[in-house]
């Protein structure tokens, strides 16, 4: 038994030790799909910065949080610099850190009320809390009751615009569908920068990669 346990052992390490040189891949893909997402909600918090201070403070029909001045100058500033520094890849830890926490934010203020999808299923046969629901998780089965009601209102959106508008036109960019604006997104995002943060910027695509090597803290491979 020890021999093809000893055969795989050597097959596990030898290959993987050759991959090695790759592993800079995963967090430089995770990097290029994270900044422009960062950089550009960043940008639109201090464009729009009067519209987001009221957005941010008032208890009525925004987040209602202290000090909103200061919640979307933080915010923003995580955001634009944090996700200039992930397309660099300097200080990807450090600046996972701030963004690690818009995210929790903006789940626990704007999403999390909403449920986990960002558009709402409209058919529960296809949709993923289909699985979930059988396992008798009550919210995958609120999920699914839901998704009958969105189909619904997209069947009827659908049949006023055939009816009165000119559909093929409406449509040529992409279907309706109802946003629901749920964590699914934030909590992808989340998941990723902590992975980042673990893994940092990742071998020979990042600034703090050569950087490290410059100062020795990194062996040179």
């Amino acid at each position: 038994m020890s021999g093809p346990i000893t055969a795989y052992g050597k097959l596990h390490q030898g290959l993987f030790r050759r991959l090695r040189h790759l592993d800079g891949l995963p967090p430089l893909l995770m990097r290029l799909y994270l900044a422009p997402v960062m950089i550009a909600v960043g940008l639109h918090k201090f464009r729009n910065w009067d519209d987001m201070v009221a957005w941010f403070g008032n208890p009525d029909w925004g987040l209602g949080l202290p000090v909103p001045a200061l919640m979307v100058a933080l915010a923003a500033s995580a955001e634009l610099f944090g996700g200039l520094a992930l397309l660099l890849g300097l200080a990807v830890r450090w600046f996972a850190l701030p963004l690690l926490i818009s995210m929790a934010v903006a789940t626990a203020t704007v999403h999390w009320q909403h449920g986990w999808f960002a558009i709402a299923p409209g058919d529960p046969d296809t949709s993923t809390a289909k699985v979930l629901a059988m396992m008798g998780i009550p919210a995958a089965a609120r999920s699914l009751e839901n998704s009958v009601e969105v189909g619904q209102r997209v069947n009827a959106a659908r049949s006023l615009l055939r009816e009165h508008g000119n559909y093929d036109w409406l449509t040529e960019k992409g279907n309706f569908v109802v946003l629901n604006n749920g964590i699914e997104f934030a909590a992808t995002y989340f998941i990723m920068l902590l992975s980042l943060f673990f893994a940092g910027g990742g071998r020979y695509v990042s600034l703090d990669y050569w950087l490290a090597r410059r100062t020795g803290a990194v062996a040179i491979d």
